[in-house]
């Protein structure tokens, strides 16, 4: 069996300093499940230009992570701007958060198993999941599984 090749949005960098937020520890876990080999990891151009409008301290940490822990940078990507307009007409992300629909096509065209996301108002959510699957099914490309850190990582009581 293939190690699963997951893909990280921007959420994730960000929870892994925010030690405020319930998330928090299950994100750290991720990254050191990665670190492991658990997972072979993706994130994208798009995820970093989103990086890099954070404060430059917290910008420089999150993008070190990506050398970190070995994280591939998918680039720029026609065939995932042309799948997330698709996914745009059809109304699953508002078109103001194109970015989160570029996220999940990017994960989709690189042929990825799963997207790692705590942004719970455009991609974990039941419509987003349910309706990506329909597209993609539609346009010849896999279903891409939408998970949270604390649906993945392991835990000792497990």
């Amino acid at each position: 069996m293939r190690t699963p090749r997951i893909y990280l949005e921007t959420t994730m960098f960000n929870y892994y300093f925010d030690k405020e937020r319930e998330a928090h520890a299950d994100t750290v876990k991720l990254f050191e499940e990665i670190k492991a080999g658990k997972y072979v990891a993706f994130t994208s151009m798009y995820a970093i230009r989103e990086l890099r409008d954070a404060p430059p301290d917290k910008m420089s940490k999150m993008l070190a992570l990506v050398d970190e822990y070995g994280i591939t940078t998918l680039d720029f990507s026609t065939e995932a701007e042309q799948l997330t307009e698709i996914y745009m007409r059809e109304k699953i992300i508002p078109t103001k958060y194109g970015m989160d629909s570029l996220h999940i096509a990017v994960a989709t065209v690189n042929d990825l198993d799963m997207i790692l996301s705590l942004n719970f108002k455009h991609i974990v959510r039941k419509k987003t999941i349910e309706l990506t699957e329909l597209v993609n099914a539609r346009e010849g490309y896999h279903r891409i599984g939408i998970y949270t850190p604390m649906e993945v990582v392991e835990h000792e009581h497990e």
